[in-house]
Formats: structure tokens, sequence, C-alpha cells
């Protein structure tokens, strides 16, 4: 307890945020009452005299995951992950950002509708962090919700650049009216650290529903990868993981989040892979999902099972009426055993932490959709194709959108895509290849009105996940002028070619 309160006296002095404004556990849980939230209230001084908000300090530092288990990653604020960051929606905010590492960084606030100059991405024309130095950051979040912020540089072949380090860090926008029907919030945050290259191979994607496979797409895919194994090139490169945590910490190894029977326990989690597709589970208990990447959705309902996408967020409510001592994780055995899990504990329980897997069950976003409705007409359509050139870039997949791999180049690229403000736009997505993509659009949210050739509306989200030889489309609006990227949030993807640009004429 010695070493969590120093550590949390430093962080509020680093921060400037006043008393109660929210409960920071490095080695623990993040979690708040009710009552510490309607206390958060950081000041805003936005010139470049005065004090920021938020500071904010990418270093490297040692994060211990597990007793005298300890690694190297570069961090926020010297912690992983990255300290949790109230704001409120509408209300500018100041934040300091210092490199202290020997590199250029990019912060980019994920999900937020900000401009270009703030964002975090270096093909948008945000100005890098310079090693060693500053740079303040002024904006005004939103939209409300479970949004967060990490590095956006790529990172090739170095397993110590990008999203494989610990520079990831959530933060909460709190809507101008909280309905606030729960008696707490928990704070998660999965991500796996050691990794290393592999020889890649199918990805698992029988979970996602509906399953329909576009056969016209998984014949060209198909052909493409037998022609190039033919040649004898071997499966291109993939990254697989030595431990597993949330919040930092393998399971076992943190502190458990302990509740109350008949709480009602608001999670927000996030899934701050670099590559990776994670499960969660909770025997005994359901989770309401209520929002789906920090947006409400207009048909809460309970599953068994959550699936979260590399960058994608879920807020559930889980009522605590099973008593005991269990373990909340991945469905994967394997990864469950190496750290991806931690223990719930009801007050007054003891005893081992018990995990019972589930009946099986399909993820499908539609089921949160709103029913009976249909999503309005675009007033333009853009076709996009993804493909995958097997280990076509010294050993690394290429991808492709329409055929035309990002480059990897410091330089600025002209966009692709050009659009009109005020249009609404349906991308209609196809993927050739048999992988998962996280798909994510910057500075804009859209909606989902169709999956796998099944329409639905409502759902707002800025990740979704396209399952292999699979079609989807997302409409948005085109109501925040300037360059904007379009990516798949898999590290290995978009540093080797599938991203594209947006621009507004």
């Amino acid at each position: 307890m010695k070493d969590f309160a120093k550590s949390r006296r430093g962080f509020l002095k680093t921060t400037g945020v006043m008393a109660g404004g929210f409960l920071l556990c490095p080695r623990g849980i993040l979690a708040q009452t009710k009552e510490q939230i309607q206390h958060s209230e950081p000041a805003v001084s936005p010139s470049e005299s005065a004090a920021a908000d938020y500071t904010l300090r990418i270093e490297t530092s040692p994060v211990e995951i597990a007793p005298k288990r300890i690694i190297s990653a570069t961090t926020y604020n010297g912690q992983f992950p990255g300290p949790l960051l109230r704001f409120k929606e509408g209300q500018q905010v100041t934040v300091d950002v210092f490199n202290d590492t020997d590199t250029p960084e990019q912060l980019h606030w994920h999900g937020q509708k900000i401009p270009t100059d703030v964002d975090g991405a270096a093909e948008e024309g945000t100005p890098f962090i310079p090693a060693h130095g500053k740079r303040r950051i002024v904006f005004t979040p939103r939209p409300a919700g479970l949004r967060f912020y990490h590095t956006h540089n790529r990172a090739g072949a170095n397993l110590a650049a990008g999203q494989y380090s610990g520079q990831v860090g959530p933060v909460y926008i709190e809507p101008r009216q909280e309905p606030g029907r729960y008696d707490r919030e928990v704070f998660l945050v999965l991500k796996e650290f050691e990794p290393t290259f592999s020889r890649g191979g199918d990805m698992a994607m029988d979970f996602l529903s509906p399953p329909t496979r576009v056969k016209s797409l998984e014949q060209a895919g198909e052909s493409a990868m037998k022609a190039s194994i033919a040649k004898g090139m071997p499966h291109g490169y993939e990254v697989g993981y030595g431990s597993f945590t949330i919040n930092g910490r393998m399971l076992g190894h943190g502190e458990p989040i302990r509740v109350k029977q008949g709480e009602r326990v608001l999670f927000h989690i996030l899934n701050g892979s670099a590559t990776e597709i994670r499960s969660l589970a909770l025997p005994g208990h359901s989770f309401q999902v209520v929002a789906l990447d920090g947006n409400p959705v207009p048909n809460p309902t309970q599953v068994p099972v959550l699936w979260l996408g590399t960058a994608e967020r879920i807020s559930a409510i889980v009522e605590m009426n099973h008593p005991g001592v269990w373990i909340m994780g991945d469905l994967a055995d394997d990864d469950r055993r190496h750290g991806m899990g931690s223990v719930v504990e009801y007050a007054g329980r003891g005893g081992q932490p018990k995990w019972i897997a589930p009946p099986p069950f399909h993820w499908d976003y539609a089921r949160f959709a709103k029913p009976g409705a249909t999503a309005p007409s675009p007033d333009e359509t853009i076709e996009m194709i993804f493909a995958k050139d097997n280990a076509a870039e010294e050993g690394f997949n290429r991808w492709t959108i329409n055929g035309v791999a990002f480059p990897m180049s410091d330089e600025m690229i002209p966009a692709s895509f050009h659009l009109k403000e005020g249009k609404r736009y349906r991308i209609r997505m196809r993927n050739a290849s048999d992988d998962i993509h996280p798909i994510h659009l910057h500075r804009h949210s859209f909606e989902l009105t169709s999956l796998a050739g099944k329409p639905t509306a409502g759902i707002l989200k800025d990740v979704v996940m396209l399952g292999g030889y699979q079609e989807a489309e997302v409409d948005f609006i085109a109501d925040n002028p300037g360059l904007t990227l379009f990516h798949c949030h898999q590290q290995l993807h978009m540093d080797y070619g599938f991203m594209t640009l947006f621009d507004y004429v």
C-alpha cells in the first residue's frame, strides 16, 4: 500500500488533477464510485503560459507484470496502462506531452472528433512530438463515452515500437447528463507483452456471426495464397506473445476486483493490443452491453461473452448476483493461463478463483441494433476491396486497398478519396483475405449498415471487425474537414500497406 500511495501522489503532482478527480491504480484495477466521478473537475488553462490540465510523459520504464517478472516498455507517466483521463464533453482541455525518448512520437486521441493538427497521425499532417521535446495540445473532447489514447508510430519489424510498446491509456469523456444506472465503474485494459515473430497461419474467426462468406472473395484470396506457396514462399510473419495482462498484471498477480452482492458494476473494457482479438467471460454472470466504442447502443442486450477486436471498447453492466471467487478471463485457455484474466472476489468469500467455460456463443453486432430500423440512403458509395500479398515485403505480408499499398514513407501522401462536406458516405468493404480486420476511421464515428450481407442500423462505432472473405458496409457523415486516415488497426497490417486517406474538397 505504501508503494501505491507514493505512485499516486507522484502522478497527481505530475498531472495537476484535483483531488477526487480519479483513482489511479497502476498495479490493480482502475475503479471509481459514482461519488468520485461527480467530483471530477480539472481546471482549464489553455494559454501556453498557464499550467496544463493534464501532463503525459513518454518514457521507457520497467513494468512489473507479476512478482519478479519485470519487462521494459515505453509508457505514459512511467506506468501501464497510461493514466485514466476523465474529460467533460464540450469542455476544452490542454495537455502537455513530453517525449523523453530518442524517437519522434505521435499521440493519437482515438475515437474523438477533433482537428487533424491534434489527432495524432503523421499521415494526416499532425506534427510529431520531437525526441526529448514537448508539444502542447489543446482540443475540445467529443463525443462522450469511452475513448483512448495511444502511439500512432509505425513499428514495422521493431517489436519495441508502436502499440507493441506500453503506450496505451484509457479516456472517459463524461456526457453532459450521466444516467448513472450503476454503483461504480471499473476500467480494464487488455494487453499482451513480450512479442515475437512467427510464421502465420489462418486466424480463427468462428466466433463472428453472421458467418456468410463471399465465394468470389474466397476464391480470389485462396488462389493468390496457393500461387504464392507454389513459388516457394513461406507464410508471412505474424506476432505471438509471451505474457498477457489486464491493467498490466498477469492473472493472479494483481489486486482482485472486489465486489459486493447486489452491486451493479459498469465495466469499461479496452482492447489495447497491437494485433490480437480478445474475448472476456465471467462465470455465472452476463454482461449487459450498453455502449460499443463509447457510443450508447440502441438495444442494450445481455450476453455471456464479450469479443473485442484490436482497439475496440465495450461498456457493459454486470449485476453481481453469483457470489464466489471467479476468474474473469479470455476463452482461450492458453492465453488465460499465461495471464489474460483478473480475479473477481465477492465480499466475505475466499478460496481459489474458479474458471468455468461458458457455452458456445457467436458475436453479432446486429443484436445491439435498433430493431426494424433502416439506415438512410447514402449520397455516395465508396467501394473498397482488401487483399493480401503473402510474404511480399521482406517476409511480411503486404496489404492493399483497391490494389494499392500505402507506402512506408515519412512523406505526406495525397488522399485517394475525395469527399464533400455534409454528405453521407457509405464504405462498402470487401475482404479478399482470410484474416479478420479491425477497421478504423479517424476523427469520425460510423454507422454499421450491413454485416455479411444483412442490413442493420443504429450502431455507431469507430472500429469494426470484418471477417475473412466477408463484406460489410458502414456510413459516415463528412462533418469534420481535413485529411482523414482509414486503416486496419492490426499493427502489422497498417504498417505494411493497409491504410488510405480521405480529404474534403
